[in-house]
C-alpha cells in the first residue's frame, strides 16, 4: 500500500481518539449509554475540527454487530471495519455541495423507506448540508422530521446560519469548537512519536498555530512541512514554508523599543523587509508576544520562561512598565486594523512602531513616568494649579520634597501639590489628577472622583497610587477612591483652566497687536482664533 496521508492514516475511530470537543462527545456517549437516541443530528463548526469524524463513528456507534447500540465500538466487526473503509451499504454520505438540485434529493429519498440491508440502522450522513437548494429543503423537511425507525440523519454544516429555521428546529445541533493551539501540538507531537519523525517543539508550535483550529490543516500543513525537510519537522524550514516573520525580528524590535532606538528600530525594519514578509502577519505575532509579555508582568506563574523566547521576553518584562506594555498592545492591535489602508504595508508597520516609540516614557525617568504622551488629561507639570494667577507657579514643585512638607493635605491647593509631588505614571497619575482629597482617617486616605472618569478606578491603578502615597508619607497606606459628585477643583481641572486662561490670552493679544491690525486692513485678512495657541514658556 502506498503513502497515506496522515488526515487520513490519523483519523480517529472511537470517541476516545477525538482531541477536543468534549462537550459534544460527552453528550452523545451518554446518549447512546441510555438509549436516547434522536433521529437527526446536525454538526455545525468551521473546517477540520472533526464534524464527519464524530457523524462516521456515530454510524459505528449504531451498526456495531459485537456490541450493538453503543458509546464504544469494537472497531473489528464486518460493519465497523466496512464504515472505516467507506463501503458499508446502510452508510449513505452525500456531499450537498455537488447534489443541490430538487430532483438529487427526491431521488435519495425514494429509498427510505426501505429497511437497511445489513445494519441496524439506514444512515444518511449529508455533508456541507447548507448547499441545498431551498426546494430541496422543503423535499427533505418532511422526511427529516418523521423518518422511519430505522432511519437516522447525520447532518454536517460549516455555515448553519443558512439552514431554514424548519430545518434547525428538527436537528438535535451540536457545535464543534475551534482546537486551541496547544491540543494540537500535543496531538502532533504524539503522531510524530508514533511515525518516528524528528521534530523541534518550536516547529510543532509554528504548525500549530498557522492550523487556525483546525486539525486537518495541521496534519496536511504537517504533511507539506515533512516534504519541505525532507521527513524532518524543522523550526527553520517551517518558518521558511508559512513565509512566517523569525521572532528574533520580532523580540529585537522590542529591545529596540525599549532602548528608545528609533534608527535601530528602523533597521531592524528593513532587514525584516528583504525576506519578504506579510507584515500583516508580523503585527499578529507581535501582538502574541506582547501578549505573552503581559503574563511574564502579571501572572508569571504561568508564563514559560523555558524556552529561549521566553528568556528574552523575561528580560525585556524587567524593562518595560506595565502600562506601556497594556498601551502597545492597543496601538498594535488598531495598527493591525488599519494596515489596509496605510500607503503600502511596509509604511502602515513603520508607523505602528514609530507610534510605539512615540509613547514611550522618558528616559530621563526610567519606567517610573510610563508614557509622556499617554495622559493628555493629567498634565503633571501645570498640577499646581492652586496659583492661577502666578505664572511661576511649578516653581513651587521642589518644595513638596523636604520631610517637613510631607503633611496631609488640609485644602485643595494642598492636595494639587501633593498630586503633582507623587512619582506616579499613566493611568495612576490620571486618577490622582481627576480625584479630590476627601479625607485621611489613621491609614485610609479617602478621594472622590466624578462619574466621568469612573473608567480610572481599579484595583491595580489604585494600588499604585497608594504605593505612591505610602513611599512619600513613608508610612503603609490605604487608598479608596469614591465615585460621586466633585464640589472642588481637581488638579486636571486647574490644569485646564491654567492652559484655558493662556490660550484666551494668547488671543487677546494676538486680535489687540497693531500689527496684526494693519494686516487685516491692507490685506482684508482674518484670524482664525482657534489656530492661536500660546507659545511654550519652557
Amino acid at each position: 500500500m502506498g503513502y497515506q496521508v496522515l488526515a487520513r492514516k490519523w483519523r480517529p475511530h472511537r470517541f476516545d481518539e477525538m482531541v477536543g470537543q468534549g462537550h459534544v462527545l460527552r453528550a452523545l456517549a451518554n446518549g447512546l449509554a441510555s438509549g436516547r437516541l434522536h433521529h437527526a443530528y446536525l454538526f455545525t463548526g468551521t473546517r477540520g475540527v472533526g464534524k464527519t469524524t464524530v457523524a462516521r463513528i456515530l454510524a459505528k456507534c449504531l451498526n456495531c454487530e459485537s456490541k450493538g447500540v453503543t458509546d464504544v465500538p469494537c472497531g473489528e466487526c464486518a460493519a465497523c471495519a466496512e464504515i472505516d473503509a467507506g463501503r458499508f451499504v446502510d452508510l449513505i454520505e452525500v456531499d450537498a455541495a455537488s447534489r443541490t438540485k430538487v430532483e438529487d434529493t427526491r431521488d435519495l429519498l425514494d429509498n427510505v423507506q426501505y429497511a437497511p440491508t445489513r445494519g441496524r440502522y439506514k444512515i444518511y450522513l449529508i455533508d456541507e448540508v447548507h448547499m441545498l437548494s431551498t426546494h430541496s429543503f422543503n423535499a427533505l423537511l418532511k422526511t427529516l422530521e418523521e423518518p422511519p425507525e430505522h432511519v437516522k440523519f447525520l447532518l454536517a454544516t460549516t455555515d448553519p446560519q443558512r439552514l431554514p429555521v424548519t430545518v434547525l428546529s428538527r436537528c438535535l445541533q451540536f457545535n464543534l469548537k475551534p482546537l486551541l493551539p496547544d491540543m494540537i501540538a500535543g496531538q502532533l507531537e504524539t503522531i510524530a512519536r508514533h511515525e518516528g519523525i524528528e521534530v523541534e517543539k518550536p516547529a510543532i508550535e509554528r504548525l500549530a498555530r498557522a492550523a487556525d483550529g483546525s486539525m486537518r490543516d495541521a496534519l496536511s500543513l504537517a504533511d507539506q512541512a515533512l516534504a519541505f525537510g525532507s521527513g524532518r519537522l524543522v523550526d527553520a524550514d517551517v518558518q521558511d514554508m508559512l513565509g512566517s516573520i523569525d521572532h528574533d525580528f520580532l523580540l529585537e524590535l522590542l529591545e529596540r523599543l525599549a532602548d528608545g532606538d528609533g534608527p535601530g528600530l528602523l533597521d531592524t525594519v528593513a532587514r525584516m523587509a528583504e525576506t519578504s514578509p506579510d507584515f500583516a502577519q508580523a503585527l499578529a505575532e507581535l501582538l502574541a508576544l506582547l501578549h505573552q509579555l503581559s503574563l511574564a508582568q502579571t501572572v508569571p506563574a504561568v508564563f514559560d520562561a523555558e524556552t529561549t523566547d521566553g528568556q528574552r521576553l523575561a528580560a525585556l518584562a524587567q524593562r518595560l512598565d506595565a502600562a506601556w506594555v497594556q498601551l502597545l498592545y492597543q496601538i498594535v492591535l488598531h495598527g493591525r486594523r488599519d494596515l489596509p489602508l496605510a500607503p503600502d504595508p511596509r509604511a502602515g508597520f513603520e508607523m505602528v512602531l514609530l507610534r510605539m516609540l512615540a509613547f514611550e516614557p522618558d528616559p530621563g525617568e526610567g519606567d517610573t513616568r510610563g508614557p509622556t504622551a499617554a495622559a493628555p488629561t493629567a498634565p503633571a507639570a501645570p498640577a499646581p494649579g492652586s496659583a492661577p494667577e502666578s505664572a511661576p507657579a511649578p516653581a513651587a514643585e521642589p518644595a513638596a520634597e523636604p520631610a517637613t512638607e510631607r503633611q496631609t493635605p488640609t485644602g485643595n491647593d494642598d492636595w494639587h501639590r501633593l498630586a503633582a509631588a507623587l512619582s506616579l505614571s499613566g493611568m495612576a497619575q490620571a486618577l490622582a489628577d481627576h480625584c479630590d482629597w476627601v479625607a485621611r482617617d489613621g491609614d485610609r486616605v479617602t478621594l472622590q472622583i466624578d462619574e466621568g472618569h469612573r473608567h480610572l478606578v481599579n484595583d491595580n491603578v489604585t494600588a499604585r497610587l497608594a504605593e505612591a502615597l505610602s513611599q512619600h508619607f513613608n508610612e503603609a497606606l490605604r487608598v479608596d477612591v469614591r465615585v460621586g459628585p466633585v464640589n472642588a477643583e481637581t488638579p486636571a481641572a486647574a490644569a485646564e483652566r491654567v492652559a484655558s486662561d493662556r490660550r484666551d490670552r494668547a488671543r487677546e493679544s494676538i486680535e489687540t497687536d497693531p500689527n496684526i491690525a494693519a494686516l487685516k486692513a491692507t490685506f482684508d485678512a482674518e484670524v482664525i482664533s482657534e489656530s492661536i495657541r500660546p507659545r511654550d514658556q519652557e
